[in-house]
């Protein structure tokens, strides 16, 4: 999911280059959407030919979202040598068993990643700056792969642990014959448009808002992109990359809580919301039970197929009109365990999922969001008329105005199930306060940070 899910679901998100010498002519030569996985030269640190041998690929990867094990059947269909155990876990529990599972003597060769600083500080991944020089990484775009860097125990900025099987951005989907219903003709521009639309729906007997707040806090996708509006987003950037100082106890976090606060009591999100999951949220909006989700662009080619024609999207509006977008957006987060049995095919894969035509195609059809790579490869165009184009759409708006940020729950390897989820769920269930809410979270992170 999201690390959205977080994450996700998941979520959602996050600099490809040319070869060293004798690898350049190489990339030179290939044409837009060829795989390069294979024209790649090899450096003296790591191996860039995959070869004919067999191979098992070991994933761990986050039930729930398709996009993983479509990407896997793809690479084995072409290249059969190739084949892939794949073990896929809700994201809260990989949370939980990444350490363990890659400390063990079956490390999966590839993982989904639920966080990277204390996984790095554990030399449980694998750096991946040789491969970034064997397979030219630096051609792609320096902001995609900031998020999956980490140095001097902060991420943005060192070396590179993590790669993307796409790269999500996150907003507000919409029914739009519910939106017709309360006289929606058009996605509200700021947040005091979108609160006078839910006061509507709510008045009309429409739900405002289908929203999961069970095993996760799917109402952490709301709440951050309220704080995202509500002051400046380079704190949440910050405090989510563990920059000394950073902290999640801001103006703009308790002025989101307390919205949060209030959409609950207003009868905003459904009464069992404590007791909807992921699967249940969709699966109700999909049947016409609500008239907004938050949510990412992972769902929108399943949203295609379930309600065609009937879904809207739109990034979440700015506090003032006019203002710039912002927007949780983050690479669906892969590494390679330093235990892999295999990494440099793992390699292999990840490089192949960023250049390759079909993989390319795959990332958007299957996963709803841009591919990333190389700026120099077009990405895969959308029906028209379809919510997976308008997402596209705003995930290159986002882009334009530089405001994606990353997760909060991506902050530590434990915030987003030891302190953001059974908070937001006090919350919401009127158990925990706005002020309460946004101290536990960053005592949660003072204590993680101190181990």
């Amino acid at each position: 999911m999201a690390e959205l899910l977080t994450k996700f679901p998941r979520r959602r998100t996050v600099l490809l280059a040319s070869l060293l010498a004798v690898g350049m002519t190489a990339t030179a030569c290939s044409a837009p959407g060829e795989d390069r996985s294979s024209t790649q030269k090899s450096d003296a640190a790591v191996k860039t030919e995959l070869g004919t041998d067999p191979i098992t690929l070991e994933m761990y990867a986050e039930t729930g979202f398709p996009l993983a094990k479509a990407l896997a059947e793809e690479f084995s269909k072409q290249h059969s040598n190739v084949k892939f155990n794949i073990r896929e876990d809700q994201f809260t529990v990989i949370v939980e068993n990444a350490p363990r599972v890659m400390a063990s003597d079956n490390s999966p060769d590839i993982i989904r990643l639920p966080t990277m600083v204390d996984l790095v500080k554990d030399d449980l991944l694998k750096n991946l700056d040789p491969y970034f020089t064997a397979y030219g990484w630096d051609k792609f775009p320096a902001s995609q792969l900031m998020q999956l860097r980490v140095g001097d125990n902060t991420r943005g900025t060192g070396s590179l642990y993590g790669m993307g099987l796409g790269y999500s951005v996150t907003g507000v989907f919409y029914n739009k014959k519910l939106a017709s219903q309360i006289g929606m003709t058009q996605p509200p521009t700021t947040v005091a448009e979108f609160e006078e639309l839910l006061a509507k729906a709510k008045t009309g007997g429409v739900q405002p808002i289908m929203q999961f707040n069970k095993n996760t806090a799917g109402i952490n996708f709301p709440h951050q992109a309220l704080q995202n509006q509500f002051g400046d987003p380079t704190q949440v950037a910050d405090w989510i990359f563990q920059k000394p100082g950073a902290t999640f106890d801001t103006p703009a976090a308790l002025k989101a809580t307390q919205t949060i606060q209030k959409w609950a009591q207003a009868g905003y999100f459904t009464k069992d919301a404590n007791a909807l999951d992921y699967a249940g949220m969709v699966g109700e909006f999909q049947k016409g039970n609500g008239l907004f989700m938050f949510n990412g662009d992972w769902e929108s080619a399943n949203l295609d197929k379930s309600m065609p024609g009937n879904v809207g999207f739109f990034l979440f509006p700015t506090e003032s009109a006019g203002g710039k977008h912002v927007a949780m957006s983050a690479p669906n987060t892969f590494g390679v365990s330093a235990k892999a049995k295999n990494p440099d095919a793992a390699a292999y894969f990840l490089n192949w999922v960023h250049t390759n035509a079909k993989a390319r195609e795959i990332s958007v059809t299957v996963g709803g969001s841009s591919p990333g790579g190389p700026s120099d490869l077009p990405v895969p165009s959308a029906a028209p008329n379809t919510v997976l184009a308008e997402t596209l759409k705003a995930s290159q708006q986002l882009g334009a105005e530089n405001g994606a940020v990353d997760f909060t729950a991506n902050a530590t390897g434990g915030i987003f199930a030891a302190a953001i989820t059974p908070e937001m769920q006090k919350l919401i269930a009127g158990q925990q306060t706005p002020e309460g809410y946004v101290k536990a979270v960053q005592a949660e992170y003072q204590k993680e940070l101190s181990r």
